[in-house]
C-alpha cells in the first residue's frame, strides 16, 4: 500500500517541514518506544493503511501487525487500545499526520454507519458524493466503505452524470444525453439528475436507467415510484440528514446519496501515547 499513498503522504510531510531544523532531527533519540493507540470515543476504525503509511514514510521497515490491521472497519469502544513499537524519533515526527488521517477516516466511517443503520432492512444503499477534500478523496471514499456505505463514483468519468449545468449548456436533457453518448465508452452508464415529475417522465421515455431524484419531497418520490420501469434505479439526493432520512426510506428507492458523510462528519477522539521500552 505504501506506493499508493507515497505522493500524498510526501506532500503532508512537506507541509510539516521536518527538514527545516536538521540539528533538531539529528538530536532526537532513536530508542524504541512502546506505543499505545488510545480510542477515546466509540467509533468505526478506518484509515489504518494511511496511518501505517505515514510512519513508513519515515521508516520503511515499519509495519503494523496483522492483528492490528484486522481491526480496520470494526467497531471499537472508548478505552480500547492498540499497541505497537517504534523508534522515538519516528513516533514523534509521524504521530500528528498519522493521527490526523486515522481520525478523519474513522470519523467518516462512524458517521456513515449511522446512516447505514437507519436504512438497515430496507435494501436502500447509502452513497457518498464527490464532495470530498482535495487530496483525501481516496481516504474519504475508502472510509465510507468501512462504514458500510457505497461509493457513488470515484471520478467524473466513472459514470456520466447529467446535471443542471449540462442541461442548461446543451439545451435540455436530450441534447446533454446525446453529448455524453457521443463521448462515452461501451461500458459508461448515464445518470440524469431529475428535478420534477415532468422531467422524470421525459427521461424514462428516453430509456435512461439511472435517475437521481434531486430535492424531491416524500410525496413526489411516491409518485415517481408509480412511474418506475424495470431495470431503472432511483437515487434520492438533496440535503438529507440523520434527522430527516426516515422520510426517504420508501419502497422503490434504491439509494440515497449524502454529501455530508464526507464533508460534515463529527470528529472522533484518538490519541497516541508512548513510553521508553
Amino acid at each position: 500500500m505504501k506506493s499508493t499513498f507515497s505522493k500524498t503522504i510526501s506532500s503532508f510531510f512537506e507541509e510539516d517541514d521536518l527538514t527545516r531544523n536538521i540539528f533538531y532531527q539529528k538530536a532526537l533519540p532513536t530508542d524504541k518506544v512502546s506505543c499505545q493507540l488510545k480510542i477515546k470515543s466509540d467509533l468505526i476504525l478506518a484509515g489504518l493503511p494511511w496511518f501505517e503509511a505515514a510512519f513508513q514514510y519515515l521508516d520503511e521497515g515499519f509495519k503494523l501487525s496483522h492483528e492490528i490491521m484486522s481491526f480496520e472497519g470494526s467497531e471499537l469502544k472508548k478505552g480500547d487500545e492498540l499497541n505497537f513499537d517504534l523508534p522515538f524519533n519516528i513516533a514523534l515526527n509521524g504521530e500528528r499526520i498519522a493521527l490526523n488521517l486515522l481520525s478523519h477516516g474513522s470519523a467518516i466511517a462512524s458517521f456513515t454507519n449511522l446512516f447505514v443503520e437507519k436504512a438497515k432492512g430496507t435494501g436502500i444503499k447509502i452513497l457518498d458524493t464527490r464532495k470530498t477534500t482535495p487530496g483525501l478523496r481516496s481516504l474519504e471514499k475508502y472510509s465510507v466503505r468501512c462504514g458500510g456505505g457505497y461509493n457513488h463514483r470515484l471520478g467524473q468519468t466513472d459514470l456520466w452524470m447529467v446535471k443542471d449545468n449540462h442541461k442548461k449548456f446543451f439545451g435540455g436533457v436530450e441534447q446533454a444525453v446525446s453529448f455524453f453518448n457521443s463521448v462515452g465508452s461501451f461500458y459508461n452508464e448515464i445518470e440524469v439528475e431529475i428535478h420534477d415529475l415532468k422531467e422524470l417522465e421525459k427521461a424514462l421515455e428516453m430509456g435512461i436507467n439511472h435517475l437521481m431524484l434531486d430535492n424531491f419531497s416524500a410525496e413526489q418520490i411516491k409518485k415517481a415510484v408509480l412511474l418506475k420501469k424495470d431495470k431503472v434505479t432511483y437515487e434520492v439526493s438533496g440535503g438529507i440528514t440523520l434527522e430527516t432520512i426516515d422520510n426517504y426510506l420508501l419502497p422503490g428507492v434504491d439509494a440515497i446519496s449524502v454529501g455530508r458523510i464526507t464533508y460534515g462528519a463529527p470528529p472522533v477522539d484518538i490519541s497516541l501515547k508512548y513510553e521508553r521500552v
